[in-house]
């Protein structure tokens, strides 16, 4: 069976042609109230961003994602390993939440708040402009000779391309080894720190690929987000959509000509002008309905309402609307999937706030050194040897650190000169100590004791372990 003319656009994409090579997309500069809108949140995300690694609360950098050391900032507060429970909680919060606006408005995370395209499209794609001028002039300077201009064009852009991805890739760094590592970097020059600066290229040299290349192709082909539409989507979700039943009318779209009739004439306000089409970053026709490469970005809403202008037609021939909105004028309202997602959130929220309440500025972990059996020695004392594990989550040192058993008479021995030490600022600090018991205090074989952690005579923190003495025989 055939595919009629009309639906050809669903067993292709707009970048690739009929021989199946890459087709550039040269988009139109946008403008219009949208996109102005959309610049103002794009500033704003990416002072965000590079702001973020550079600024500190209470000493600790406020976003931080260390994985080498298995260190993490998340606004001011710090995490180690043993918070990764919360980490996880965090994510499922941020996948919930995406999931919610997905459903009710679409790819609105693509259009306003990725990264991707916030990169491509407000900073990459500006200097484009800004260089090789707009759609027109950008293909004519494709099919352009090398001469002088091209060349001159050319190198310019690639090399402020190459800086701003180097650039990036430095903010990156701050995010993954800390800011103030990233200066001493900096300070102590790049023959000092040879596979920091080799790693350092090699994400350079994929930004670069992925803005001035790979670009809207991420988004069709790399990025599963947008085929999640299929299952999130439904008639009720707003989207940025053609109102075909305004734009069809009852005899179809026509070019517009001057002093004609259209509504006697059944034609609807669609003047099949291809704007919409030519300001697409993707290279899709809005009006053949929703597709996978849609992100929302409302460029052929802000094109589409300067056409509707000219020729003396309301604005909102393409508008943000579901289609039960198109069909039947329905406005938008809260589903029942909508309201179970809010729900779901409302109680991981809580949850995570729950577990960041009960979260200790100090964890300690005293675990049995393991193949090591218990020790006689003389008074039948019997002792076994631990490990254990300080971290201190503050941003300020803990001073005479010390361990205590409750409620039993014994004795705890560090492998040290003294039985007290200091745990540095979000530092870390471990050991080996021996607890003593005597023999008749013991119960069992095993026994639970408990460990209250201090500093100085403040409880800062308790702990459980298993200790381990010779078998009683009634």
């Amino acid at each position: 069976m055939e595919t009629p003319n009309n639906e050809v656009f669903r067993d292709s994409i707009g970048t690739i042609d009929e021989e199946g090579k890459r087709n550039w997309i040269y988009p139109k500069k946008p403008s219009g109230s949208f996109y102005d809108k959309r610049k103002l949140v794009s500033y704003f995300l990416l002072a965000f961003l590079f702001a973020a690694p550079f600024v500190k609360i209470n000493g600790n950098q406020f976003l931080m994602f260390n994985v080498l050391e298995r260190r993490f900032n998340i606004f001011g507060f710090p995490f180690w390993p043993q918070d990764f429970h919360l980490f996880v909680v965090s994510m499922i919060i941020g996948v919930v939440f995406i999931t919610l606006f997905t459903v009710g408005f679409g790819r609105i995370f693509c259009g306003w708040i990725c990264p991707q395209t916030i990169f491509m499209e407000m900073v990459f794609r500006r200097i484009e402009y800004w260089i090789d001028g707009d759609r027109n002039k950008q293909r004519k300077l494709e099919k352009q000779k090398w001469n002088a201009e091209k060349i001159k064009k050319r190198s310019l852009k690639w090399f402020i391309f190459l800086i701003i991805s180097f650039l990036i890739s430095n903010i990156f760094l701050a995010y993954l080894v800390g800011s103030d590592k990233l200066f001493r970097y900096i300070k102590e020059g790049p023959s000092a720190n040879l596979s920091t600066l080799i790693s350092l290229l090699i994400f350079t040299g994929v930004f670069y690929f992925i803005f001035a290349w790979f670009r809207e192709q991420v988004c069709i082909i790399a990025c599963p987000y947008g085929r999640l539409q299929g299952v999130l989507l439904d008639n009720k979700s707003i989207i940025v959509a053609y109102d075909h039943k305004r734009g069809e009318g009852e005899s179809g779209r026509k070019k517009f000509r001057k002093n004609e009739d259209r509504d006697a004439l059944g034609h609807g306000d669609c003047i099949d002008c291809l704007q919409c089409v030519h300001v697409c970053p993707t290279g899709i026709d809005i009006r053949n309905g929703t597709q996978l490469e849609c992100i929302n970005c409302t460029a052929c809403i802000d094109e589409c309402d300067v056409i509707m202008d000219k020729i003396k037609k309301p604005r909102g021939l393409i508008r943000y609307a579901s289609e039960n909105n198109i069909e039947k004028k329905e406005p938008f309202k809260l589903t029942a999937r909508m309201k179970g997602y809010i729900a779901v959130l409302v109680i991981l929220i809580g949850v995570l706030l729950g577990m960041l309440a009960l979260r200790n500025d100090v964890e300690a972990r005293v675990l049995r050194l393991p193949g090591q059996l218990y020790e006689h020695k003389d008074n039948n004392i019997i002792s076994n040897v631990y490990t254990y594990k300080i971290v201190n989550k503050t941003t300020e040192t803990i001073e005479d650190v010390s361990f205590k058993l409750r409620g039993v008479d014994g004795e705890i021995k560090l492998v040290s000169t003294n039985n007290t030490f200091k745990v540095e600022e979000s530092g870390l600090a471990e050991g080996t100590l021996f607890i003593e018991l005597k023999q008749s205090n013991l119960s069992g074989d095993k026994n639970n004791l408990t460990i209250d952690v201090y500093s100085g005579d403040k409880l800062i923190e308790t702990t459980s372990v298993t200790f381990l003495g010779p078998r009683s025989y009634n």
